[in-house]
């Protein structure tokens, strides 16, 4: 992603739209993680990665036509026809992927049995959910590891590629905290050959840690989660929650109550320094969502957004952006909550490459 935008910037493009680059880095980056699939998806496009995109798209098409609730009526409609076939894409892509994957262990073990030293290929996320088993020895069928491969696809990437967008502008907006995460980054990596971070780095970023949450409490990604009761739930003034009931709780309207966070409509990543953080309910602060359904990808995307942010900012000093078709400042910019947070006409940053010598200076 940074060498396309070394290149665009070269050829004079330097006001970049955040999400068009950052999702399919998303991509590349999860495929990779989850499938040890290069899918290249950065560089040329494939049928896998569109059909994710215009799922998505439909997603939020379907949504937004009531008529299109009914799955009698959606079916038969041009967007229901586009859907099934993206689809089946989707299934084909990791029903082959499970299969191989399936196919991979299977060869490994042989090996195993006959005291070969071939090297083990580390495991990914399918690998893990082909080899876990239940109490009672059982594991997960073929249909159920696609199932829950899908899921973390769809789930992961766009909604990092939201929370790594809207870190990237609130630093954008705010320069001396961003020069503060750049230090920081610069510190850990001295005397260093190139910019590669290590596992253990990650703990040894405490406030570039705080501007990702505090940008997590400000522009979450995902703005609401939805719960069954699965008993009666007394309230206040003798009112009671019936079980089976779904209860909407709201992410944003949590992390922009005034009762909960003083000045909630700020950027201040103190709010997460350790030290400030007595007294905080502990329900909060809730991006991932909460309690036994929390999101299950949680630890891979902070690990993430680190990475791409200490990096980002270890290369490039980033300026608000100009949407092309408003011409306003993108400090102006209007949330659009979507699948996952997005801005009304995309999110636009200037990016100005940082070369070693100016680092230096």
């Amino acid at each position: 992603m940074h060498d396309k935008w070394r290149r665009l910037v070269s050829e004079g493009t330097t006001n970049l739209e955040m999400f068009d680059h950052v999702i399919l880095m998303t991509l590349d980056s999860l495929l990779k993680c989850a499938f040890s699939y290069n899918s290249n998806c950065q560089r040329s496009t494939s049928e896998y990665v569109l059909a994710i995109v215009e799922l998505s798209d439909l997603i939020i098409d379907r949504r937004q036509k009531i008529l299109h609730h009914w799955d009698w009526i959606y079916w038969r409609t041009e967007q229901g026809k586009r859907f099934k076939k993206a689809l089946s894409i989707v299934h084909r892509f990791t029903r082959e992927v499970v299969q191989k994957h399936r196919a991979q262990i299977s060869q490994q073990r042989e090996k195993e049995t006959d005291f070969t030293t071939a090297p083990r290929r580390k495991k990914d996320f399918v690998d893990i959910i082909l080899l876990s088993k239940d109490e009672d020895g059982q594991g997960l069928t073929d249909e159920e590891i696609q199932a829950e491969a899908n899921t973390f696809m769809f789930a992961g990437h766009d909604t990092t590629a939201s929370a790594i967008c809207w870190t990237l502008y609130n630093l954008a907006r705010h320069d001396h905290y961003q020069e503060k995460c750049r230090q920081e980054v610069m510190d850990l990596m001295q005397g260093r050959d190139g910019h590669a971070v290590e596992w253990e780095d990650l703990s040894n970023l405490p406030f570039t840690t705080m501007c990702i949450r505090e940008s997590l409490r400000l522009h979450s990604p995902v703005q609401a989660v939805t719960r069954k009761y699965t008993q009666d739930m007394a309230l206040p003034g003798d009112r009671t929650v019936p079980q089976g009931a779904i209860c909407l709780v709201s992410i944003y309207g949590t992390h922009h109550n005034p009762a909960v966070w003083q000045d909630p409509h700020e950027f201040n990543p103190l709010r997460f320094d350790p030290t400030n953080k007595e007294g905080l309910a502990s329900h909060a602060f809730i991006p991932f969502s909460s309690g036994p359904r929390n999101c299950i990808g949680q630890k891979f995307a902070l690990a993430e957004l680190r990475v791409v942010v200490a990096l980002t900012l270890l290369r490039f000093r980033l300026t608000p952006g100009v949407n092309p078709e408003l011409g306003n400042k993108s400090g102006g910019v209007r949330r659009l909550p979507q699948l996952v947070l997005r801005a009304e006409g995309g999110l636009w940053l200037q990016v100005e490459p940082l070369d070693q010598h100016n680092l230096e200076e």
